[in-house]
């Protein structure tokens, strides 16, 4: 059988981890979770989401079952489908779950390693796991399923990633993340990321970039933190020194297919980092 999920909207894994929107490998390991502890599906192949800092949109596996289950499994795969909709829909209207029948796999996961993997990814967190206190409506730190990815017959990689704006909460997490898996025994890697980098509303660039901003546009900025990894946090472990803004055009629908910038917020940010320059006081 082949099961896909498909439809959703996906986006930045930081800036739209708190729209509510919804992780296709979430949603299809779900399912395929209770149809192993109901019928002991054998599994094949998973692959769901691409990129480490986008929330995963589509997502498939291929599985067997028993024939003498499959009209069950049908029949429960239909109310899970009716169910998640009713959950999901006002977030995700676009999405679709199907199951059909496709040609019989070559090889498929030891029961053992399926269950562990299965046990694994539903347990596995993501999402939003902390609110700022010092920013309200702000998420301080939050984690990915960002894909799954069978390698051959020999390696399964599983991607996540994890954020935050406190160096503490981010060893937090990812640490709380690699505590499952190393339940299963995996080979578990963190890689480099970028550092956080708290907000400071009384910062004196902030001040200049806001007072330039309602000069020449006539109205004022809203000042807020964004939940996404930003080169002023590598700049600012470098040099801490550093008083920085960070600022732009308009851009919609970051890290996925949707992805778009309004072409006339071109002009106007140019505008205003123009004015900000001349701004600034020189330095003595």
């Amino acid at each position: 059988l082949l099961l896909k999920v498909s439809g959703l909207k996906g986006g930045h894994s930081g800036d739209d981890i708190d729209k509510g929107r919804s992780n296709a490998n979430k949603l299809l390991v779900r399912m395929m979770w209770e149809a192993w502890q109901k019928y002991g599906i054998l599994i094949a192949h998973i692959d769901g989401g691409n990129l480490r800092n986008a929330i995963a949109r589509e997502a498939h596996a291929v599985f067997m079952v028993q024939n003498g289950y499959k009209e069950n499994l049908m029949a429960d795969f239909n109310i899970l489908k009716h169910d998640i909709s009713l959950e999901i829909g006002p977030n995700e209207p676009g999405f679709m779950m199907e199951m059909t029948s496709t040609d019989a796999p070559d090889f498929v996961l030891d029961d053992a390693i399926a269950g562990k993997l299965l046990d694994t990814l539903y347990a596995c967190p993501h999402g939003v796991f902390a609110m700022s206190p010092r920013m309200p409506g702000m998420v301080e730190t939050s984690t990915n399923l960002a894909s799954i990815k069978f390698s051959g017959d020999q390696e399964i990689v599983i991607t996540t990633s994890q954020r935050s704006d406190v160096a503490s909460g981010i060893r937090d997490i990812s640490n709380m993340v690699a505590a499952v898996f190393h339940l299963i025994g995996a080979n578990v890697r963190h890689t480099d990321g970028y550092p956080g980098w708290s907000p400071n509303p009384d910062s004196p660039i902030v001040k200049i970039t806001a007072s330039a901003y309602e000069r020449l546009f006539g109205t004022k900025p809203v000042i807020r933190s964004i939940h996404a990894g930003l080169e002023c946090g590598l700049f600012l472990e470098k040099y801490p020194q550093l008083d920085m803004v960070s600022f732009g055009p308009t851009i919609k629908g970051a890290h996925s297919p949707d992805e778009r910038i309004n072409i006339a917020t071109v002009e106007k940010f140019w505008n205003h980092l123009s004015d900000i320059l001349q701004s600034i006081p020189e330095k003595k």
